[in-house]
């Protein structure tokens, strides 16, 4: 699509009007620049997009920018919307316009399903298919910097434009090989703006903690809901509020009132006596009201049921195999907790007991556990033996 020139669009009546174009096409390309060091929420700076005649790099926020029309484009079931690693970016639409386009298609997840690897990189994917160069010179431009130089919206414009060529071509091969029905099924969770919502009741989860202490997760739990809803309220990356490590150590005082949470480190007293001090403090003083038999249930290690080390690591051996065989990410078949929660309880929903997942790999892995086949090496190859 070299040949196409690319149209930088500053005024909602030229968006409306690209948009208008591309409602016959099958399926447009998509992709954006966002900047995100300084906000919780993505701020969008660019969006791209290419049809069968059309190159577009539309500035999101030249003034007077409605973006409604996109959003039209983006709600159409009948039109394949193409984004490579689309999570950010499916992100901020969900964002801008309360729900995830329409009739998704990841080609970082197609590349996997076609045997590219783990989270294969758009720069590979293009040389693998196109034999295409991308230019990573601008690929740390701050994209809210205005004006944009020539170079920039060149470099914006290449990533929809190869990804035309990357997506028939993943298509026509994954159609081929009767594939196509898998990455569906990867879109369906993709297609969720649950996928896209964080809730601030389990943003505890994401940290490392070292204590079974019933009251001292409570407070954490407290103190990881709260960064979470003032980070969203204000604005500003959740790092710059509270750093992780900031949020035990909090726990662990249990302030009750700002002179306390002072003694923390890294808390300022302009910090603590402020508006957000004193909101935490009262979502701390909450969370050490809380009665016994509301405080979380925490399963000790040493009574946790655990799966057999040796289990799992066979598990693991038939899913490379499986995967070998078959030219698909292990990663994209079954993850490690996957694969020791199986082997804990088989008869526990699974994903890997779903869909194209069983088949090629969920079935013989319930075998396995039950004794009906083993594993030998034949040559560099592990083979399935069928036992009597």
């Amino acid at each position: 699509m070299s040949e196409i020139e690319t149209q930088f669009i500053t005024t909602a009546e030229a968006l409306a009007a690209l948009c208008a174009r591309l409602e016959g096409e099958a399926f447009i390309t998509v992709d954006t620049e966002f900047m995100r060091e300084k906000t919780y929420y993505p701020e969008l700076c660019l969006v791209q997009l290419a049809g069968a005649q059309d190159v577009a790099v539309v500035d999101a926020q030249a003034e007077g920018m409605d973006l409604a029309p996109l959003g039209a484009l983006l709600a159409r079931p009948d039109m394949v919307k193409v984004f490579h690693a689309c999570r950010q970016d499916v992100e901020i639409f969900v964002q801008l316009f309360g729900a995830v386009p329409e009739n998704l298609f990841d080609t970082q997840v197609a590349a996997m399903v076609a045997g590219f690897g783990d989270q294969v990189g758009y720069d590979s994917l293009v040389q693998a298919l196109t034999g295409g160069h991308i230019d990573k010179t601008h690929r740390f431009s701050d994209w809210s910097a205005r004006p944009l130089t020539k170079a920039q919206i060149d470099y914006a414009a290449a990533d929809v434009t190869h990804l035309r060529v990357v997506y028939e071509k993943l298509a026509a091969r994954l159609q081929a090989e009767g594939r196509l029905g898998w990455v569906a099924e990867e879109m369906a969770v993709l297609a969720q703006p649950e996928t896209y919502r964080v809730d601030p009741a389990r943003a505890w989860e994401r940290l490392k903690l070292r204590t079974n202490n019933r009251r001292q997760i409570a407070l954490v739990q407290a103190i990881a809901a709260w960064r979470e809803r003032e980070a969203q309220r204000i604005n500003i990356p959740r790092g710059r509020l509270l750093k992780d490590e900031q949020i035990p150590e909090i726990a662990a005082l249990a302030p009750d009132n700002a002179e306390a949470l002072t003694r923390a480190r890294g808390i300022s007293a302009g910090f603590a006596n402020g508006k957000s001090g004193v909101s935490l403090l009262a979502a701390i003083t909450q969370a050490k009201a809380l009665g016994e038999a509301d405080l979380p249930k925490v399963e000790r290690p040493r009574d946790a049921p655990r799966a057999s080390p040796a289990l799992v690591a066979l598990l693991k051996v038939l899913l490379n195999a499986a995967a070998e065989q078959n030219n698909v990410a292990a990663r994209l078949v079954a993850s490690g907790e996957e694969i020791e929660a199986l082997a804990l309880d088989e008869s526990a929903p699974n994903p890997i007991l779903e869909g194209w997942r069983r088949e090629m790999f969920g079935e013989n892995a319930l075998r396995l556990i039950r004794g009906e086949i083993a594993l030998s090496a034949k040559g560099k190859r592990i083979k399935i033996v069928e036992l009597g």
